[in-house]
């Protein structure tokens, strides 16, 4: 439960690195970061796989090229489920998951050493 929790924590500051970075994504508040961190997650797991699978010629023929699409329609995807959640225009489409998985792969290994120095101290 605390791992999920960092990880949808991580996603949403890494949501507001890009809100910053990208004029095409608009966050309103962090409660909204938070959402669409879970919601994000949600999408990554259930919805891209099956697109992955259906899209696999494009992605084939592009040579992974289609995957920045496919990256971006679940990116704006979560901006449609998600209020105070907007995601506009092409370079904030194609980029700014980009960004957010650099964003997030930071995070989330800065809150896994965090939690493994913990789990150390706690059990010494």
């Amino acid at each position: 439960m605390w791992l999920a929790f960092l990880t949808v924590l991580a996603t949403a500051l890494s949501l507001l690195i890009v809100d910053i970075l990208f004029p095409g994504v608009d966050l309103a508040n962090f409660p909204a970061a938070m959402i669409a961190g879970l919601v994000i997650g949600l999408i990554n797991s259930f919805v891209k796989p099956v697109i992955n699978i259906l899209s696999l010629p494009f992605t084939l023929v592009t040579l992974g090229a289609f995957s920045l699409v496919i990256n971006g329609f679940c990116f704006w995807l979560a901006s449609v489920i998600v209020p105070g959640f907007r995601v506009q225009g092409i370079v904030a489409f194609i980029f700014a998951p980009i960004v957010l998985s650099l964003a997030n792969t930071v995070m989330s290994k800065y809150f896994a050493d965090r939690d493994m120095g913990m789990q150390r101290d706690s059990n010494e």
